[in-house]
């Protein structure tokens, strides 16, 4: 059977925030690197405030890699990932396990053009993790990654590898029979709940008091369940009805990870969202208009925000 012996990790953020530290603990500095380079590496090597405790790593640089590592994640910004690829090309051979964390239902793909060979596991992770003032924050016992094959009836050995780090390591996880349909829900979730929230600047908590924007997510979902559909991903209006309980249990104050990336002047991951969603509303005939108004919207905010920064 084969063990992960070690893992390395791109990405330090919010998502990164929550794996890294279970990593750590269960494979040590031997075992677990973080991948960062320049002023970043120096920053990261400071220090990392995560849930008000200081974490130090071993950072190394994408042109320090001495090994490939048995198990790499990627937790970057969608427009990162490209970049992210190349940079953790030192940290990869034919037999590195390859998951990336980022939302969306595309990133697999984009791994695939660089990695062809490997063994690309589909995976997402639920967790509100916040990531603001230098302060990386989760409620504790939260955080699921749903990882595996596209269809998991039977356990591959990579991912009996992978489910056996994350119990060792404290890793909340689940393994669906369906992945592609569990891709599709967060993707789903995301676009209509990152996407509003954004939109209107304010924490998930807009879900639960207001009747007319719930409506608007749930309008906006559906344009998403409608792509699944036509794709052959077996997303139902059950589903959809299923998260309106989900959404009402949300940390009221808790933001979504687009919101945070407008309040902190970032770039968000419209085009990943929204703009997928428009592009493939087109190829397959179907309207999107919900996305639409949130893709202009959410881009006027980043040109507001890209104004103030040239106004400094």
């Amino acid at each position: 059977m084969r063990e992960i012996q070690t893992a390395a990790l791109i990405g330090l953020g919010a998502i990164g925030g929550y794996v890294a530290p279970k990593l750590q603990m269960s494979l040590g500095d031997e075992g677990f690197t973080v991948i960062a380079g320049g002023e970043r590496k120096k920053r990261l090597e400071a220090g990392c405030n995560i849930n008000d405790q200081i974490w130090k790593f071993r950072i190394t640089a994408p042109e320090d890699a001495e090994k490939p590592a048995d198990l790499v994640i990627f937790s970057v910004k969608y427009q990162g990932l490209e970049q992210a690829a190349l940079d953790a090309a030192g940290f990869i051979d034919e037999n590195t396990i390859l998951m990336s964390l980022l939302n969306g239902v595309e990133s697999e793909d984009i791994l695939r053009k660089y990695y062809p060979e490997n063994h690309i596991l589909y995976s997402v992770i639920r967790i509100p993790a916040m990531h603001e003032n230098g302060k990386i924050s989760y409620p504790d016992g939260w955080g699921e990654i749903s990882f595996g094959e596209a269809v998991n009836t039977e356990l591959s050995e990579d991912v009996e590898a992978v489910r056996n780090l994350f119990e060792k390591s404290a890793v909340g996880y689940q393994i669906p029979e369906d992945m592609l349909k569990n891709m599709w829900f967060k993707f789903m979730t995301n676009v209509s709940e990152n996407q509003i929230s954004a939109m209107m600047r304010m924490p998930y908590g807009i879900f639960q008091v207001s009747p007319g924007i719930n409506e608007f997510r749930e309008k906006t979902a559906r344009e998403v369940l409608s792509i699944a559909q036509a794709k052959g991903i077996h997303l139902t209006e059950d589903d959809l009805i299923a998260q309106r309980k989900k959404v009402e249990a949300y940390p009221f104050r808790g933001k979504t990870s687009t919101t945070q990336d407008i309040e902190s002047g970032r770039k968000t991951e419209v085009d990943m969202f929204a703009g997928a969603v428009i592009r493939m509303g087109r190829e397959l005939g179907i309207p999107t208009p919900c996305n639409e108004i949130l893709y202009q919207c959410i881009k006027a905010l980043e040109a507001w925000n890209d104004h103030a920064e040239e106004e400094k």
